[in-house]
């Protein structure tokens, strides 16, 4: 399994939002790069980089700092945030990313979607974010009536090949992943399945790596990494 640290930017700055609120930041470090530096330094893989700015305005607002993230790692990155039409997803390959992350224009707008897949194909995630079994959408402001199983079928049925699945309600928290909902999900899809929330300590991580479903390829880490309740190289032993 793969590990994907992550560096989420809001107002320029590396941050970490719990449960997916807003007014609940907290700031690590002033330039998101020094972020991107440290993981790579410490062996991550990849990385995954959400415009928070870009979630929220329906737009990339952080490309400057996703270029210079790119550069500054060896590793491939994943972005996400705000890619709601053709030319926002170009912008952010353009501007470094390996993959492009897409969230609610996957759900609301199924002709942006087919298009993308078919432009981008593999180098396409699509994120569902869930509160209790439902699907949330917007940069987690809202909440739909749609199951997050069911959604992730509908989506494998149009090709999506890869998922990014994150429980809100364990985000940012380090109270552990989801594990069950997890399964639940990746047991609606052949796709590789990246999750994301919860984790707090090594322990989890070998959890995840001894349960979850064997479509599960990776785990996102943010708040656990930051406040260093465990090391780049130890999260990646961890998973293996």
């Amino acid at each position: 399994m793969i590990l994907y640290p992550a560096i989420d930017i809001r107002g320029g700055q590396a941050v970490r939002l719990t449960q997916g609120d807003y007014a609940r930041e907290t700031p690590y470090d002033a330039d998101p790069v020094d972020a991107a530096r440290r993981w790579a330094g410490e062996g991550a893989e990849f990385l995954h980089v959400v415009d928070l700015d870009g979630a929220r305005a329906g737009r990339p607002r952080n490309l400057d700092a996703i270029e210079r993230i790119a550069a500054a790692v060896d590793c491939p990155i994943q972005v996400g945030g705000g890619l709601r039409d053709s030319d926002s997803v170009g912008a952010v390959l353009a501007a470094g990313a390996e993959r492009v992350v897409i969230g609610t224009a996957a759900l609301r707008d199924p002709e942006f979607l087919d298009a993308v897949l078919e432009t981008h194909g593999d180098r396409v995630v699509v994120s569902v974010d869930a509160r209790e079994g439902m699907v949330s959408l917007s940069g987690w402001t809202e909440t739909s009536d749609v199951d997050v199983a069911d959604a992730v079928a509908e989506l494998s049925g149009r090709g999506v090949a890869r998922f990014l699945y994150t429980a809100i309600e364990v985000d940012g928290t380090l109270e552990g992943p989801a594990l069950d909902e997890l399964n639940r999900i990746a047991a609606r899809t052949e796709a590789h399945v990246i999750a994301s929330g919860g984790v707090g300590t090594l322990a989890d991580l070998e959890q995840l790596a001894r349960v979850s479903a064997p479509n599960v390829e990776g785990a996102i880490v943010g708040r656990a990494l930051y406040e260093r309740k465990f090391a780049v190289a130890e999260a990646i032993a961890a998973l293996r």
